[in-house]
């Protein structure tokens, strides 16, 4: 998001929200935030159909979520407090999804290995059931008179 658009949302001006960055620089590392090139800046105009930015002094600040968050707790408006507060509260609650994910990850992988269990035996039983429908490999003897054993009377 823009500096503009989070001094809005934050209920801040623009100079102030640029201001609170410049002043606590070690909050706000390459990846929580970034200043748009002039090109960037030129682009980004074209591609929003605008004709004039409002008369900025200079590029825009960028942020990611994590510098959004590390806004929040660096302004000093009413607004950011809630933020803050927000942004706190859906940590919390994302940690406790996650471990209540966790817990059923653990059961999901213990009815897998459950369900390799028996499917190997039912395998197992599978080719048993074959066996033993298949014909037995030895040839039977036959029952009754053979006229091969008898010698001429």
């Amino acid at each position: 998001m823009f500096d503009a658009d989070l001094a809005e949302l934050y209920e801040v001006s623009t100079g102030n929200l640029n201001l609170a960055v410049r002043r606590n620089p070690t909050r706000f590392p390459d990846d929580f935030m970034f200043q748009l090139t002039r090109e960037e800046f030129e682009n980004l105009i074209l591609q929003s159909a605008r004709s004039s930015w409002g008369g900025r002094r200079h590029m825009p600040f960028a942020f990611t979520e994590h510098g959004v968050a590390m806004l929040s707790s660096v302004l000093n408006s009413e607004r950011a407090v809630q933020m803050n507060i927000l942004i706190v509260r859906a940590f919390v609650r994302l940690r406790d999804m996650l471990a209540t994910h966790k817990h059923f990850a653990r059961r999901i992988a213990k009815l897998e290995t459950n369900q390799k269990q028996h499917a190997s035996v039912i395998t197992i039983l599978a080719e048993e059931i074959e066996d033993m429908k298949r014909p037995p490999d030895t040839p039977k003897r036959r029952i009754g008179f053979s006229s091969a054993n008898t010698t001429p009377q």
